[in-house]
């Protein structure tokens, strides 16, 4: 008797037990250089295994992954474009915004350089150039922390590019945006990590032609979204992953993520 009272308590626990741990899939919203740049696949297994949280990344431009979180339609963000993260913040759709690593952009084009670019050591500059001699320009033209750091340098070059005949928008991904590029013989600004991670699987023909300014340096950040917004998203476990990232453990994984020939795609620095 009291076996038969029991069992149906038993059979709902196991139940509920079951729904709430097939309910541990966190929704990350961030940008397409993470993603093809092969971090995810490196460093969410290690996450995973030790929480037990799955990660599903929806690789959008910043803009647009910034537009997920504000929306609900995420429970963290990862992205690149620091001023834009701190104003949400301030807005009050995210909360908890952490620096966890970063790279640098860098300007690639066709090998024989038609613009001259090369020696050049501003970015702005090197801009200008691109502008005088009318030679071909990519843009990824999609919101993302790539296009609006491409922006700002135009906007420092004191060149308004949009409509002229040798300034193209792809409006796709940081690997595409390259491939297209690399088609049109058009320079192009890409981040470092996409670059030496695509470069030789998309053999692509196309040379780094200005680096190093410090106008090119490149954060991300990560956040969680503002659970007072939108009460139905899964904090805690935003809040697991983002404490991870910054983690001593999170951190030695970002920075034990490699290209074949050694190089550090991204270099972490959470403080």
């Amino acid at each position: 008797m009291i076996r038969r009272l029991f069992l149906p308590l038993l059979i709902a626990v196991f139940f509920a037990a079951g729904s709430a741990s097939a309910d541990t899939t966190l929704l990350c919203a961030s940008t397409t250089s993470t993603e093809n740049s092969g971090l995810f696949g490196h460093i969410l297994p290690l996450f995973e295994k030790k929480t037990g949280i799955r990660v599903r990344v929806v690789a959008r431009g910043t803009g647009a992954a910034l537009e997920m979180g504000r929306r609900g339609d995420a429970d963290v963000a990862f992205v690149h474009a620091k001023e834009q993260e701190l104003q949400a913040v301030k807005e009050g759709y995210f909360v908890n915004r952490r620096d966890v690593m970063y790279n640098d952009f860098v300007l690639v084009g066709p090998p024989a350089d038609p613009a001259k670019i090369k020696g050049v050591n501003s970015a702005a500059e090197a801009l200008k150039k691109i502008a005088e001699s009318s030679a071909p320009f990519l843009s990824r033209g999609d919101s993302s922390g790539t296009h609006t750091k491409e922006l700002s340098l135009w906007k420092k070059a004191g060149i308004e590019p949009k409509g002229r005949k040798w300034y193209m928008e792809a409006g796709q991904g940081m690997e595409k945006t390259q491939r297209i590029a690399n088609e049109k013989r058009a320079y192009t600004l890409t981040d470092r990590g996409t670059w030496l991670a695509t470069k030789d699987k998309d053999t692509l023909d196309m040379v780094i032609v200005l680096e190093g300014d410090s106008a090119l340096f490149n954060q991300y950040g990560v956040m969680a979204v503002n659970p007072e917004k939108h009460p139905h998203v899964k904090y805690r476990e935003a809040m697991e992953l983002i404490n991870w990232l910054v983690s001593q453990e999170g951190q030695h994984a970002i920075a034990s993520y490699r290209d074949k020939n050694g190089n550090a795609l991204f270099i972490p620095n959470a403080k």
